[in-house]
């Protein structure tokens, strides 16, 4: 179930709200526990059991590591604690591509090759792996103390609204609101929840799946005879689709989440602004980034070592672990190690150069450093990705994927709301949007414009089948 289905929009949220509303206080979170097992079990029947079985056994692992006397028990719980749920992140996500490739090895030396059932990989996997390492590394650290209700744990692990898409959540930032939310479930925040929520269904329905449609005809078609006119405007879309869709998802977990009394973190930060690749990792999905900062930069030593050779290494090792967190494939590696590369030139010369030709071309140095990455991140084959950019520069190839004027209304509504804040005044509006205190007249034309973006919406989806989950992988 996705969030912009028609079933989760007419059926699954308004049933969810209301019965929530209704429940006293002492019964709130087996409500969102209830909705959020049946969310998750809808797609995925099997797997529920093992997301539940996880969680059962590290909240009692946890507990018995913050009560154990002495730190050799507590580094074994710890460890045993994250081998388990790395172990299942790499069985479910990782098994096939690691024996491919030893098959491709084998096939090489003359060997017979492994035989395997291709293992399915569960919804949401990566994301709340994440958090519940996050978790158990805090309690290790005596960030937090454990929780010691177990269904408390189970809400926080499998709260449906950042389940399958994010924003990572520490357990540290919504800690107090897992027991008690009272102070933030008033009229004002289910009304900008509700806001929020529709903004992101507006940026997912009405942008990224139109220029998904479009990216999707490009990318699937012969790269060999592909236009280079089209190969730009295929590539560009899906540079839209992708910020649009997973941005738009980030927006309406976050507005779920304010209107049952939640304040989630921020996950995205108009990353196309960006005057570098390090500020784009800055305002790209920041939860991932927050994470591997704080549990895998700062373990390996982060900026204090002792050279620069060795900050280098630590840099590019997190962004390639970081490509190799979106998928398991040769592409995403490549794609995290060449964000990697490009952070490294940062320090190196790129912040100089970029000061040095201002505002403008910088921003427009670092979109196509990034529109190109995007190429590797959505070409499933190496080689492949290489024609395709190939064809970017080499003005040739006759097949020209039509393009009608929805699309390129629909490129430049993207292009417009993706650069909004590169002014003042836009970064203003959108503060005012997102984050300002709301009047009465305020509240009635969000409210209306919410409402129209919700219909509109929604009849695009009942409409047409096309309304793809890009972050289904992770």
């Amino acid at each position: 179930m996705v969030f912009s289905s028609s079933l989760f929009l007419l059926y699954f949220l308004p049933l969810f709200l209301i019965v929530y509303y209704a429940a006293a206080k002492p019964y709130k979170n087996f409500v969102i526990l209830f909705f959020s097992v049946v969310f998750y079990a809808w797609g995925a029947p099997k797997f529920i059991f093992v997301l539940l079985a996880t969680t059962f056994l590290d909240f009692y692992l946890v507990r018995w590591m913050d009560k154990s006397p002495t730190q050799l028990i507590r580094r074994l719980l710890l460890i045993m604690s994250v081998s388990i749920n790395i172990g299942l992140l790499f069985y479910f996500k990782y098994c096939n591509f690691f024996i491919d490739n030893i098959n491709v090895v084998f096939n090489a030396a003359g060997i017979k090759e492994i035989t395997f059932l291709k293992v399915i990989l569960p919804v949401g996997i990566s994301f709340y792996t994440f958090e519940t390492i996050t978790y158990v590394a805090d309690v290790y650290r005596r960030v937090h103390k454990p929780l010691t209700n177990f269904w408390d744990y189970q809400t926080y692990i499998i709260l449906f609204p950042k389940l399958i898409a994010g924003p990572i959540i520490r357990y540290h930032d919504i800690a107090g609101q897992i027991t008690d939310r009272s102070a933030n479930e008033n009229i004002d925040n289910k009304l900008t929840g509700f806001y929020r929520f529709c903004i992101g269904l507006g940026k997912k329905v009405l942008i990224a799946n139109v220029v998904g449609a479009y990216a999707d005809e490009v990318f699937n078609s012969d790269y060999n005879t592909l236009a280079t006119s089209s190969a730009w405007l295929g590539i560009l879309a899906y540079t839209f689709q992708i910020y649009f869709d997973f941005s738009g998802y980030s927006d309406m977990a976050i507005g779920i989440g304010k209107m049952i009394g939640f304040k989630f973190p921020e996950n995205f930060n108009n990353p196309y602004v960006s005057q570098s690749i390090t500020e784009f990792w800055r305002r790209w999905h920041i939860t991932l980034g927050a994470w591997m900062r704080n549990y895998l930069y700062i373990p390996l030593g982060g900026n204090r070592v002792d050279s620069k050779s060795r900050l280098y290494f630590n840099l590019w090792i997190v962004f390639l672990a970081s490509g190799f967190w979106h998928g398991a494939s040769w592409n995403f590696l490549f794609w995290g190690a060449y964000h990697g590369t490009f952070l490294i030139l940062d320090r190196l010369f790129l912040h100089d150069f970029y000061k040095r030709i201002g505002k403008f071309l910088s921003t427009l140095l670092t979109f196509l450093i990034v529109m190109t990455g995007w190429i590797f991140f959505r070409v499933e084959h190496f080689t492949d990705a290489i024609l395709y950019i190939t064809h970017l520069f080499s003005f040739s190839g006759n097949n020209a994927v039509a393009v009608d004027r929805e699309l390129i209304s629909i490129l430049i509504i993207a292009l417009l709301f993706s650069m909004f804040v590169y002014f003042e005044k836009g970064e203003k509006i959108q503060q005012a949007v997102y984050f300002g205190a709301y009047s009465l007249n305020k509240h009635f034309i969000m409210f209306f414009a919410a409402g129209l973006l919700f219909v509109l919406s929604l009849a695009s989806v009942t409409s047409t089948g096309f309304n793809p989950f890009i972050y289904f992988r992770f």
